[in-house]
């Protein structure tokens, strides 16, 4: 336990043995409960919830070695590679990938470009990594998306935006196991892992 934890741990105490002396033991027993519970939750070592998201460095991120930059932003924030390959795509995944898109008049468009060049295919690991990451990759036309973003960096036009990152949990999952077999992720526990990413 910390010092931090102490200290909230103490004045707990405090507030049961101050309602004790009162005469109403009952009475301090009921003020500290939420803030005890409060204790437990977020400084007693509950864990974190921890997520898994599916990242791709595009051709044209590839192209222009963008992909050590991005790669180091990721573990810059604390996040866990779990999955890295080197890829062309083929034509049937994009059309899994992108299968909402299948219908729309830039399709054709998109799969020339997806299939320019190499992909670099990653999962990475971390508490709200999806959520995070779609914030630290910025929006989807680098003209819009905020300063110090992924896109906003690196990219020039919509159509060229050096990086794709899931939008959520549940697509995450299903485009993790859409690139990746079992076998090629692997668990390990990083060394600084109590540090970055439990409470």
């Amino acid at each position: 336990m910390s010092v931090f934890q102490r200290c909230v741990f103490q004045r707990l105490l405090q507030q049961v043995s101050s309602g004790a002396r009162g005469g109403n033991v009952a009475t301090g027993l009921v003020s500290v409960s939420t803030q005890f519970s409060f204790f437990l939750l977020f400084f007693a070592g509950a864990p974190c919830v921890k997520e898994r998201t599916f990242i791709a460095v595009k051709p044209d991120g590839v192209q222009r070695r963008l992909v050590g930059q991005i790669i180091h932003r990721f573990e810059r924030r604390g996040f866990k590679l779990i999955g890295l390959k080197l890829l062309q795509v083929s034509k049937d995944l994009l059309s899994e990938h992108y299968c909402q898109l299948t219908k729309k008049p830039f399709y054709p468009d998109l799969v020339n470009y997806m299939t320019s060049g190499p992909v670099v295919a990653m999962v990475w690991e971390g508490p709200d990594i999806v959520k995070t990451s779609r914030m630290m990759v910025g929006h989807t036309n680098p003209a819009e998306a905020h300063a110090g973003t992924i896109r906003a960096d690196f990219s020039f036009h919509v159509s060229r935006n050096v990086v794709h990152a899931s939008d959520s949990t549940e697509g995450a999952q299903r485009e993790i196991q859409l690139w990746f077999d079992g076998q090629d992720l692997l668990n390990w526990d990083c060394i600084d892992q109590s540090v970055t990413s439990e409470l």
